[in-house]
């Protein structure tokens, strides 16, 4: 089953060598909070550590370097909801490329000002990643610039796929992987890596009660759109794309269970990272450890959970961990 999905073991293996001496090498460290809760030993992949602050660099770094010289001349553009398009910005200015990020109105303004502070071209377009989408392909279309988008992309995905790599040789005895899902390369990429080396671990997607696009589509069979909503977990917003080729069919296959966490979970997730983990992680990156509070996995053996994100507004983080009521940040019209 592995061997035939689009992106191969050794496809990954390539992009570790690609990425080495770019990103960090992010630490596992063992959770007794958390294994006491499950009963097994748990971990956590510290990637919120990683230099943009989310597993992003992997694969933004990974499909940059991939480009030939004169694609990278014509500039690199995205849609993003706030993660993807920082560490394209990354990317792209360290190899000498101009990065043009389109985003929605949903994306929070820190990761809107952290994009801009790296010298990327941002674009506001739209209440939907979907609008943000029609906006890249507009300059594809018309300026000629060169798309990397945020998951659906085999070097993308290969990218994403090394933090899986890092975690069955950090911990070969792995039971089960817990990943935030969204797009799906993240997932794709995990499960494809620690899969195509153990294929028994079991890897779990973790993601919102409401707007959940991967989700609604491998219930339907097929891609589908569906509504975005605010969300603690803001970085698992936007849909996978109606013409997804690669990500829909690699979680299908890969993926052992998708798993649904409330923003009350979501909120739990957060505060207990920043409580009895000592870290800062926002929504998306709490998700594993939400589950496991929940009491919504169960197995049978040492579990990872992947911290993948701290790009948090830090107002919102403060509301959160005080329990203030709605923990969102101030809408924008």
């Amino acid at each position: 089953m592995v061997s035939a999905l689009p992106v191969s073991l050794e496809d990954i293996r390539a992009a570790t060598r690609r990425i080495a001496g770019r990103v960090v090498e992010t630490p596992m460290v063992l959770s007794a909070s958390l294994a006491e809760i499950a009963g097994v030993p748990v971990w956590l992949k510290l990637e919120h550590h990683q230099t943009t602050g989310s597993f992003k660099l992997r694969g933004a770094t990974n499909a940059v370097l991939s480009l030939s010289p004169a694609e990278r001349a014509r500039g690199v553009v995205a849609a993003s909801t706030g993660n993807h398009g920082r560490a394209l910005a990354h990317a792209a200015k360290a190899q000498g490329a101009v990065a043009t990020i389109c985003m929605s109105r949903l994306v929070p303004e820190n990761k809107v000002a952290e994009i801009r502070n790296l010298g990327a071209d941002v674009r506001i377009v739209g209440r939907s990643q979907d609008e943000a989408q029609q906006e890249v392909d507009r300059l594809v279309r018309e300026e000629g610039l060169v798309m990397i988008p945020p998951f659906d992309h085999p070097d993308v995905v290969a990218g994403q796929g090394t933090l899986g790599l890092e975690i069955v040789d950090a911990l070969p005895e792995v039971a089960t992987v817990l990943v935030p899902l969204s797009g799906g390369g993240l997932a794709a990429g995990v499960a494809a890596a620690v899969k195509g080396v153990n294929p028994k671990t079991k890897v779990i997607g973790l993601t919102m009660e409401q707007g959940a696009a991967m989700k609604a589509s491998l219930d339907a069979g097929r891609p589908v759109q569906v509504e975005e909503v605010r969300s603690l977990a803001d970085s698992l917003g936007g849909g996978i794309g109606l013409d997804n080729r690669l990500t829909f069919a690699m979680c299908r296959a890969l993926l052992d269970d998708v798993v649904l966490l409330t923003e009350a979970e979501i909120a739990a997730g957060v505060r207990h990272a920043f409580a009895c983990e000592d870290e800062i992680v926002e929504g998306a990156g709490a998700v594993g450890i939400a589950a496991l509070l929940a009491a919504k996995i169960s197995s049978g053996g040492p579990v990872v959970a992947i911290l993948s994100g701290r790009n948090v507004d830090m107002e919102q983080h403060r509301r959160v961990i005080n329990g203030e009521g709605a923990a969102f940040a101030e809408d924008r019209p």
